[in-house]
């Protein structure tokens, strides 16, 4: 009798199991048609497209969302680049004194010493180190597995080994580190569910990479009731349902910055919350950026 219980539960479970993997993948695939088939905001820029999307009915992933990217079609003219200042600067202001295009808050620092707290090299100059806190007992935190290498302004993604200065083996002379990925050829990283920074709602910036070669920047506003913010997990589908076959997790939160010279409101496309509300006046300073030239 026993036996034939343990069955009949095993054979429920396994039946639920399948039920809730059912209703997952059908809400997944209304996500993504949802995402997908949106009427974006499309503007043709020089050599980019610009497009963003106000889900204003909890219709983005379970939420209330502001999505914008930038499209650079492979056979584009324009190019990616790293910039950094000594003293934190606002992204917009970095964009303009390169004479960049677009650009996009870059990897993570540190708020008061200014400085970037991931591998950081421009033009073969180490600019960063991946800096673990003292009572880390391991050599990488979890925002530093994922690098970002530039060849010819062109992204390559490449995911180090554990070893902290892994970065200065690579032979690009542009490296920036941030992480974690959150495409992999194609498929979803596996995340850790043990950590508030992937689990909990938050703006966040990625740059990834099509098939077919055309890079993306994406931004994703939050902590606003008009823009919640996602998890790395939903931001990964995003990402992925956009047709990233590879995309990197950058800095976000309140750095989350997306620039577009020449556009509104001094070139600023997104709704930065430093000031905690829903506008074009709560820019962060950071530390670094990703430009297009």
């Amino acid at each position: 009798m026993n036996m034939e219980r343990s069955v009949i539960m095993k054979r429920i479970t396994f039946i639920l199991f399948l039920a809730i993997a059912s209703l997952s993948a059908q809400s997944q695939k209304a996500d993504s048609l949802r995402i997908v088939n949106a009427r974006w905001q499309v503007d043709s820029l020089d050599g980019m497209v610009l497009k963003q999307m106000h889900f204003d009915r909890k219709n983005c992933l379970g939420s209330n969302q502001f999505v914008a990217f930038i499209e650079i079609p492979s056979d584009s003219p324009r190019r990616l680049a790293f910039c950094c200042e000594e003293q934190r600067t606002q992204t917009s202001v970095q964009a303009r004194r390169h004479n960049a295009f677009a650009a996009i808050n870059g990897s993570f620092f540190d708020m008061q010493m200014h400085n970037p707290i991931c591998y950081l090299r421009i033009d073969g100059n180490e600019l960063g180190i991946n800096t673990p806190q003292p009572s880390d007992s391991i050599h990488r935190k979890y925002y530093q597995y994922g690098t970002l290498l530039l060849d010819k302004g062109r992204p390559v993604f490449v995911v180090p080994d554990s070893a902290r200065l892994a970065e200065r083996n690579l032979q690009a002379t542009d490296v920036m580190t941030a992480g974690p990925m959150l495409v992999r050829d194609g498929s979803l990283v596996p995340m850790r569910t043990d950590k508030t920074f992937v689990t909990n709602r938050h703006n966040r910036t990625a740059v990834g990479l099509r098939a077919d070669g055309t890079i993306l920047l994406v931004v994703v506003d939050g902590r606003t009731r008009q823009s919640e913010g996602l998890s790395l997990l939903d931001f990964s589908r995003l990402l992925r349902y956009l047709g990233c076959r590879q995309a990197l997790n950058l800095d976000g939160g309140g750095s989350t910055t997306m620039y577009v010279r020449g556009y509104k409101n001094g070139g600023l496309v997104n709704h930065p919350s430093d000031n905690g509300r829903y506008d074009s006046d709560g820019e962060r300073t950071v530390s670094n950026c990703i430009i297009v030239k």
